[in-house]
């Protein structure tokens, strides 16, 4: 499973065969045939023991009564998934093809949306819990897919933080009258940079490293409070 995982990660949407599996994997076909039927049983079963293990991590921590903490924490074991088992989390995430959405982005959606549906009962978010689910886990697949390309001692865990809070002000209610329009410009401008940041890293090698999307942000930032003042 660990060699199918690292080799469909590898891939760039490539067919792998079964050949190259049981090369790496040290074993003949017969072998995986017996444990999963085929190729293809073994891709299902990357998946699904890649997405028990997410699930785990997201509901690894005793609920604190305040749903939006609750959620930023949920983000940040995201982050950590990927970061510490790439190889698995572009299998589950990173494989995106056009008009073709994975069940595992649903399924992930929903755990989200768990939370959300907590928040809004408290009156909290300011957009239906679908939504807000849709738009967070959209933003925090982006933000990990771009750390996972960096080398690790370039991560700036500063961009998923910062990403992570606008993110939730964007959803949220719990916003103050003076900063409202300031924050949500930004918060704005940040999910836009990390969305085109995201488009590119599936289609393209040269993406943005998250020094050069800061600049960007701030940039962007710059001429989104100059042109509302």
């Amino acid at each position: 499973m660990r060699a199918a995982a690292e080799l469909l990660a590898k891939s760039a949407g490539a067919a792998v065969s079964t050949r190259q599996i049981t090369q790496l994997a040290g074993v003949t076909a017969p072998t995986l045939y017996h444990h999963f039927g085929d190729k293809e049983g073994l891709f299902d079963a990357v998946v699904a023991a890649g997405f028990e293990e997410y699930v785990a991590g997201e509901r690894d921590f005793a609920p604190s009564g305040q749903p939006l903490v609750d959620i930023r924490r949920m983000w940040d074991n995201h982050v950590q998934f990927g970061l510490k088992q790439p190889e698995l989390y572009l299998v589950m995430f990173g494989n995106i093809r056009p008009e073709s959405r994975p069940a595992i982005v649903a399924d992930a959606e929903g755990l989200l949306e768990e939370m959300l549906n907590k928040a809004a009962a408290a009156g909290q978010l300011s957009v239906q819990p679908r939504e807000a689910a849709r738009s967070i886990l959209a933003a925090n697949v982006g933000v990990t897919l771009m750390l996972i390309a960096e080398p690790v001692a370039e991560r700036n865990l500063e961009l998923s933080t910062m990403t992570r809070d606008a993110m939730i002000f964007a959803v949220s209610r719990d916003q103050g009258p003076d900063a409202a329009a300031e924050d949500s410009g930004k918060s704005s401008v940040v999910v836009a940079a990390i969305a085109l940041n995201a488009a590119l890293q599936a289609s393209h090698s040269d993406q943005l490293t998250s020094s050069e999307l800061k600049l960007f942000l701030e940039w962007l930032h710059r001429i989104s409070t100059s042109s509302t003042g």
